[in-house]
């Protein structure tokens, strides 16, 4: 049955209380989690606050006053204790990332809600609906990293846990009683793909440097003299982030970064008329911003990076399997996406397997799925 009511919070921040814990929550069956991340406010983001939920009570780790935070690997790692997330990629990503965690007995609240049809899938609206409790999300943008966490802030993170229990509960018995159970434990399991990219923030320099220009919205529209200069602005962005520790966009955001490019000034007088350049920015950054000008325009042109031409047939093939995709989801009650991930429609498509032992392999890691619809798959294909 459901209450409303919050637990007991239980503030973690030394190495003793950590141990306990640790003890504590190896003798549950079930436990809520979620992190709470500085991406906002640092160059590297880290995990701040770690957040447990267990049906008697609330626990707030705090990761900035615990040196070490390895006894929690045996708690991830856990194959009799199902660890709860909503939207857990990121979490995992994240723990992954600043602790090394590996993890094991997944369930996902918001894939189920997807898997269920739910429309809204984030936590505050899947809680309103099921619960009429409505989150007080005023802090979601807090600087997570400054210490002391005001009592506002505990009270928000102690509720993105301790909701999430009797949510999983719930939506775990309509996924049974509609026989898509085997369905989201796939899915679960499948969240321990989510990788962190290299050294975890995506910045590695190198072709990161190309590929950090490239993605800036607009700069496919560049010729491939002003992409050398793109690449020269991101290039000092990224210097500057890195010594004051703040966010890439907190220093000069993407279409200020364009509009420097597309204009290419030839002093600090021209660079004040870009938009986006206020007087702070142009005293800040101005005399090293027309450097990176000139550097871009005297280096080699940057060419975009080169896409293989789209194949005929796989095209077909997967658009064959998409309308085969929506069908079935529609007979099932069910989004697309859910029938077949993406990745997995990509990859058949690809490969094109022309036998049930050729596609097993394919689809190894939904064994459910490969026993439902493998012979549609082969059929629609042939």
């Amino acid at each position: 049955m459901f209450n409303g009511a919050l637990s007991q919070l239980v503030l973690v921040t030394r190495a003793q209380e950590l141990g306990q814990l640790v003890r504590d929550l190896n003798q549950e069956s079930i436990v809520a989690v979620d992190t709470e991340s500085n991406s906002l406010y640092a160059y590297r983001e880290r995990v701040c606050l770690i957040q447990f939920s267990t049906p008697g009570a609330d626990y707030l780790v705090d990761p900035l006053s615990i040196e070490d935070l390895s006894p929690l690997a045996a708690v991830f790692r856990n194959t009799d204790l199902q660890k709860v997330f909503h939207a857990a990629e990121y979490d995992l990503i994240c723990l992954r990332r600043d602790y090394g965690f590996e993890f094991a007995n997944l369930f996902d609240t918001m894939i189920a809600a997807g898997i269920l049809g739910r429309e809204a899938l984030g936590l505050n609206a899947l809680l309103e609906a099921e619960f009429n409790v409505s989150l007080d999300k005023r802090h979601q943008r807090a600087n997570w990293g400054k210490r002391p966490l005001s009592s506002q802030l505990l009270s928000y993170a102690q509720q993105d846990t301790h909701y999430l229990l009797p949510l999983r509960n719930r939506l775990r018995v309509e996924l049974r009683q509609r026989g898509l159970w085997p369905l989201a434990t796939e899915d679960f399991r499948r969240l321990n793909r989510a990788k962190l990219n290299q050294n975890g923030n995506g910045r590695n320099g190198g072709n990161e440097d190309n590929a950090a220009c490239w993605r800036i919205r607009g700069a496919g529209d560049l010729s491939p003299r002003q992409a050398a200069v793109l690449r020269e602005l991101c290039r000092y962005r990224e210097q500057v982030a890195r010594e004051i520790d703040q966010p890439l966009f907190k220093v000069l955001g993407d279409r200020t970064l364009l509009a420097i490019t597309e204009r290419e000034p030839e002093d600090v007088r021209e660079l004040r008329t870009v938009p986006g350049m206020s007087a702070f920015l142009v005293q800040r950054h101005g005399a090293q911003l027309v450097q990176a000008v000139w550097r871009g325009l005297k280096a080699t042109p940057l060419l975009p990076p080169r896409q293989p031409p789209p194949n005929g047939k796989f095209l077909a093939r997967l658009d064959k399997l998409r309308g085969w995709r929506k069908a079935t989801a529609q007979a099932m009650g069910v989004k697309s996406e859910v029938v077949l991930p993406r990745d997995l429609l990509i990859g058949i498509a690809a490969k094109n397997p022309a036998s049930m032992d050729e596609l097993s392999a394919l689809m190894s890691e939904v064994p459910w799925r490969f026993q439902q619809f493998g012979a549609d798959i082969l059929e629609t294909l042939s």
